[in-house]
């Protein structure tokens, strides 16, 4: 089997996960790559489109082209699935292995898995547990190739939009209680937690602390 990751930001957080997935898979299929460029896919067997920022459009290169979707489509199709329900309440997440179409997030399903999540975890932990879910489909889809069975979304779609710097941002009127769920999803990095108060812009980062049992 030749087996591909598409990452076309390779400064994405979801790199090192994939650059295992593939260093692994070479122990047991024939040929397992990740690829950063469009131009640089060969033609394959499965190709997994994993943080992709352009549109894909060579599906004849591969037999299955697949886009892992953490929501159950065809509601939550769009932007930042997983960040948009945990700031819904949700706990249980139903991930979506799709055949990508010209239509965004809206192929045939291919397999689904649940992602459960604890309400004291923060992003690096949530990403975690996706992408242990992502792995988890990946494989079976590997295991059942090349007897793999599309079945049509059902349903009126409903779409979450893309994020900006301003859903990052903290009511100081409001306790760190209340706006937890925020904490939980945003990147100390990339899009931290911020507010605004007496005329000047502050962040705020957020990291839990694991503390041994003998301490203070």
């Amino acid at each position: 089997m030749t087996i591909q990751i598409l990452i076309d930001n390779p400064t994405s957080w979801m790199v090192p996960y994939a650059e295992a997935w593939v260093h692994e898979w070479r122990n047991t299929h024939v040929h397992a790559r990740l690829v950063h460029k469009v131009e640089h896919i060969v033609k394959g067997d499965l190709l997994f489109l994993m943080s992709c920022e352009q549109k894909f459009t060579e599906t004849h290169l591969n037999t299955h082209n697949v886009v892992i979707h953490a929501s159950a489509l065809p509601k939550g199709r769009g932007w930042s699935p997983l960040t948009w329900q945990v700031l819904e309440g949700k706990n249980e997440i139903t991930v979506s292995a799709i055949e990508a179409t010209a239509e965004i997030d809206a192929g045939p399903v291919l397999a689904t898995e649940v992602l459960k999540t604890e309400p004291h975890q923060l992003i690096e932990e949530l990403r975690d547990e996706l992408c242990s879910v992502m792995r988890q489909l990946a494989d079976r889809l590997i295991d059942m190739y090349p007897n793999i069975s599309l079945t049509p979304q059902k349903g009126e779609p409903t779409y979450f939009r893309k994020r900006s710097a301003a859903d990052s941002r903290l009511d100081v009127h409001k306790s760190i209680a209340d706006q937890f769920a925020l904490l939980r999803v945003v990147d100390n990095e990339r899009y931290p937690a911020w507010f605004e108060l007496n005329g000047h812009t502050y962040t705020l980062k957020i990291e839990k602390v694991h503390r041994d049992e003998d301490s203070v």
